[in-house]
């Protein structure tokens, strides 16, 4: 059965500044399905996360987005967050005088448009925090102040969690984790998607955080386009061919069987 389109991007075209980055990107993600975006770095992976999530910093100038049946293309990023769009940033920043508490109650209270009991918000949170193995001090720090590289990417997955978006869009959430670090966030991830049953676009040139999670379909990127689309084989053959490899670091391989993929026209 063919799920509900959830996220349509027509012909998209995105500039920084003067730069065309993104050149007419086509992309579809149904209701509860699992998408990766791979490429090599500076393709334009992290730009569509950012054009999707409305980052002021980036211009659309040409095509459209659709969320859930209403073109969001115009809207600004706090009103996309509060329709369920939710983005895990590579590099998370730090917030001094913000606790992670008080950042995610009040991100919670944005979207809902009420005030939360402050005891059954605090309960979830706590319950959240153990399933992430947090330590519940983490809570009441300044966000991501003094953090480690694996606490913030905790503390991005511990948000997503709570605040259970329709859509949450990962960029590179794995990048810099050791193993411990890379399976308690795959751990978050697949909760999201047993909870809450919602849509993941996951951005990645690695393939650590996906081995354990069911992939629907799988996007390559190159040059600011969508090169290739296929279904879960496509990563499957990827993560192989990667896995394989050993020594020298590994140049990111787009090469896909024809059977799995399905060449776009630039």
């Amino acid at each position: 059965m063919k799920q509900k389109e959830l996220l349509t991007i027509r012909n998209l075209h995105v500039s920084a500044g003067d730069k065309e980055i993104l050149h007419g990107v086509n992309l579809t993600v149904g209701s509860d399905e699992t998408h990766v975006l791979m490429g090599p770095n500076g393709t334009g992976k992290s730009t569509l996360g950012y054009a999707i999530t409305g980052n002021p910093a980036y211009t659309v100038t040409g095509g459209e987005i659709l969320f859930d049946g209403e073109n969001i293309t115009d809207l600004p990023v706090n009103e996309r967050a509060n329709k369920g769009i939710f983005l895990s940033f590579q590099n998370p920043l730090e917030v001094p005088g913000v606790t992670l508490s008080a950042f995610i109650r009040s991100a919670l209270e944005q979207k809902t448009g009420q005030r939360l009991r402050l005891w059954d918000f605090k309960k979830k949170l706590r319950e959240t925090m153990a399933l992430l193995s947090m330590d519940e001090s983490y809570a009441e720090r300044d966000l991501n102040v003094g953090f480690s590289g694996g606490e913030k990417k905790k503390a991005e997955i511990l948000q997503m969690l709570m605040l259970e978006p329709k859509l949450a869009i990962l960029d590179e959430t794995d990048s810099g984790l050791d193993v411990d670090a890379v399976r308690t966030v795959s751990q978050g991830v697949q909760l999201y998607r047993e909870r809450v049953h919602g849509s993941l676009l996951i951005i990645t040139h690695s393939t650590r955080i996906l081995e354990a999670l069911h992939v629907d379909a799988t996007h390559v990127m190159e040059g600011g386009v969508i090169v290739k689309n296929g279904d879960e084989n496509v990563f499957s053959d990827i993560s192989r061919k990667v896995r394989e490899k050993t020594g020298a670091e590994i140049k990111f391989i787009i090469e896909t069987n024809g059977e799995n993929a399905e060449e776009q026209n630039n």
